[in-house]
């Protein structure tokens, strides 16, 4: 399976323009023989943009802009992972990611549970206790956003439910480039995933973002890394790959659970 992930500078408030974005990147990617575009976190709104906005620009997930992001997936014929503020049917407002199938299905839906200081604290509540692995192209993929892939706990949990493939859409920041360069190739590694790590690059407000974005093979190997520029990077995933590292480094068959659930 051939995968894309876009890095970009946030255009803050600007939903149309993102979607008009989205749209352009979304035809490059399925030229260039992608089955799955993924982008950044709070992709559609920006995100360092204040409860205010965020409260503004929230929609359902299955909301306008959604319906939005169906249309250009079923016209380019790609599949689409894409960041949002969205507004639960509980009415609070989520880090939400979605994604979307070529033919315009929802696969998943997930909302970010691990929120990273005052900044996301001060426009949105916490996801709960779901962690979804789906089947897509007959790979197992699963979400997490930024800051939990930080959590060793998040990308073990999802490889133990099977998942092949995590994405994540984030927003990194100086001075986390160890994050980017470091920790994400450890996640993928040591639980035998791929993993895709889509960032964004260039400031919003006070914040400089670090770029770096990856995709990474399940043996920590970098695939495609960008640098602090704009860019479109692929790469080829392949299960024999993916099936030999499993077998070098056992570590999922191997793990003793018992062990690490045990709370004293």
């Amino acid at each position: 399976m051939r995968i894309a992930l876009y890095q970009g500078t946030p255009q803050p408030l600007d939903v149309p323009g993102n979607l008009q974005r989205l749209r352009h990147r979304a035809h490059l990617a399925a030229e260039q023989g992608a089955q799955l575009l993924v982008c950044p976190e709070m992709f559609l709104s920006g995100y360092n943009i204040g409860l205010a906005h965020v409260e503004r620009l929230a929609e359902a997930e299955d909301g306008p802009s959604a319906m939005e992001v169906v249309e250009i997936a079923q016209a380019h014929r790609i599949a689409i992972v894409y960041g949002y503020p969205e507004r639960g049917e509980d009415g609070a407002i989520y880090n939400s990611v979605q994604l979307i199938d070529a033919h315009g299905r929802s696969l998943c839906n997930y909302r970010k549970t691990h929120l990273f200081g005052e900044l996301d604290r001060s426009m949105f509540s916490a996801g709960a206790d779901h962690f979804p692995v789906v089947e897509f192209e007959g790979w197992k993929v699963g979400l997490l956003i930024c800051y939990d892939i930080e959590f060793p706990e998040n990308a073990r949990r999802l490889a133990l439910n099977g998942a092949e493939l995590i994405l994540v859409p984030t927003a990194n920041m100086a001075p986390y480039d160890f994050v980017c360069q470091v920790t994400v190739r450890s996640r993928a590694q040591e639980n035998q995933c791929y993993l895709v790590y889509a960032n964004y690059c260039g400031a919003e407000g006070e914040i400089q973002y670090c770029g770096q974005s990856s995709i990474i093979g399940p043996d920590g190997g970098v695939l495609a890394m960008a640098e602090r520029e704009e860019c479109q990077l692929q790469a080829e995933l392949k299960r024999e790959t993916l099936m030999k590292g499993r077998e070098a480094f056992p570590y999922l068959k191997d793990l003793r659970q018992e062990l690490h659930l045990r709370r004293s």
